[in-house]
């Protein structure tokens, strides 16, 4: 029997000169070990690593916040999905694309129109600026939310979390709020806060094996 080692692009927007970086990724090259697309400026880098429960963890440095964040995907999901997006926690806007070349080019080209729409072009990276500093003021250490929505999507994929929707059918968001972070489902509104305030706190929860949201 020949393995085929299946292949799938990954782009993202580097957080200092604004440009789409891109890399193909094989199943066999990730599944050796941790692999890093960085970008061409030398300022940017992004971290795949294929754990012994094939899922792939994701660092991706974000262009609108002062840190990365971390992902989650099973090896499905990121080797067989025509395109999947990974959305910044904070503002909701793509910050890296999955999938196949052709797809994921034609994310980028429409991210970019549509920033262009959003700012004009003179204003991209006043914005990006601007933005970084200003979530940096909203939450004193933005790692807190990143261990949390890295946890959440964990959860997520193992289908650990209960909501009050049909199993696999709940959409999963979290808020920083003054008395922690509150984890809601989009769909029936079930929510749980987590009193997270602290790193020291955010690990803790690392070791979170379930979540009901009530």
């Amino acid at each position: 029997m020949i393995l085929s080692d299946r292949k799938i692009t990954v782009a993202y927007r580097c957080p200092d000169c604004g440009k789409w970086v891109t890399g193909i990724v094989g199943m066999f090259t990730l599944s050796a070990d941790m692999l890093r697309l960085k970008c061409p400026c030398g300022k940017s880098e992004a971290d795949m690593i294929y754990t012994e429960d094939k899922k792939i963890r994701l660092t991706i440095p974000c262009f609108l916040c002062p840190n990365p964040h971390y992902y989650t995907l099973s090896s499905g999901v990121f080797f067989e999905r025509d395109i999947f997006a990974l959305p910044c926690a904070y503002s909701g806007l793509d910050i890296c694309y999955i999938g196949s070349e052709d797809k994921v080019r034609e994310a980028c080209d429409t991210s970019d129109r549509e920033l262009m729409e959003m700012l004009g072009e003179e204003e991209y990276h006043n914005f990006s600026a601007a933005s970084r500093a200003e979530n940096e003021a909203f939450l004193s250490d933005p790692q807190i939310l990143d261990i949390v929505s890295f946890v959440i999507r964990d959860l997520d994929e193992t289908g650990e979390i209960s909501c009050k929707c049909p199993p696999d059918e709940g959409c999963y968001s979290v808020e920083v709020t003054g008395d922690g972070i509150v984890v809601k489902c989009e769909n029936c509104g079930a929510k749980a806060l987590l009193p997270v305030t602290s790193t020291i706190s955010a690990n803790a929860f690392l070791s979170c094996e379930h979540l009901d949201l009530e």
